[in-house]
């Protein structure tokens, strides 16, 4: 038995290791293009046949908001923020909010409902349950020993209405708020 979990493990680890390949995303770039297969799915929406790629944004204004898991500490505590601030962000000429999170597309959801509580929420929570359009932005990171396996780093992406990358904010540790919490992206918007 231990002769095939050794080459499937590793196997494994390898395809792993490929997705933290893709450079950090910059402001100016575009977003992944479709057919890129960096597919997410809409917080509850399990089924592969409901994945779709997030993005492009074309005429929109749009905030991404990566988070390493639903229900983390730290998480928990970021996200309300942009639910509550999200007529201030409209102000400031964002169109949408997303929040993606590295996560099956049922914990999203049941995440999603705790925290929107009676109220439709005004921002789009993703599962990119595999860490694909994460990768694809190379904003992953491997934390396998307090997660279980690879998640998104803690950043918010900005977009312009032309489609492009207009700003990047990335914490420098995933476990930490405090460059990417509602408040202070708000402060830092023209």
């Amino acid at each position: 038995m231990s002769s095939i979990v050794a080459p499937v493990a590793h196997a494994a680890h390898s395809a792993v290791a490929s997705l933290f390949a893709a450079a950090q995303i910059k402001p100016g770039q575009e977003l992944p293009k479709p057919g890129k297969g960096a597919k997410v799915k809409a917080s509850g929406s399990a089924d592969p046949s409901s994945a779709f790629e997030l993005g492009p944004f074309e005429g929109k204004r749009v905030v991404i908001v990566g988070v390493p898991g639903a229900w983390t500490g730290t998480c928990h505590a970021q996200v309300p923020g942009y639910i509550e601030n999200f007529e201030r962000f409209k102000e400031k000429g964002v169109d949408e909010i997303y929040i993606v999170a590295v996560n099956d597309a049922f914990t999203v959801k049941a995440w999603e409902d705790n925290l929107k509580g009676d109220k439709p929420s005004p921002v789009k929570f993703i599962a990119d349950d595999q860490g694909l359009w994460t990768a694809s932005v190379g904003l992953l990171f491997d934390a396998t020993p307090l997660l279980g396996g690879p998640r998104s780093k803690r950043y918010v992406i900005i977009t312009t209405k032309e489609g492009t990358v207009e700003s990047v904010i990335v914490e420098q540790n995933p476990g930490e708020l405090t460059i990417t919490d509602a408040k202070t992206v708000l402060a830092n918007l023209s």
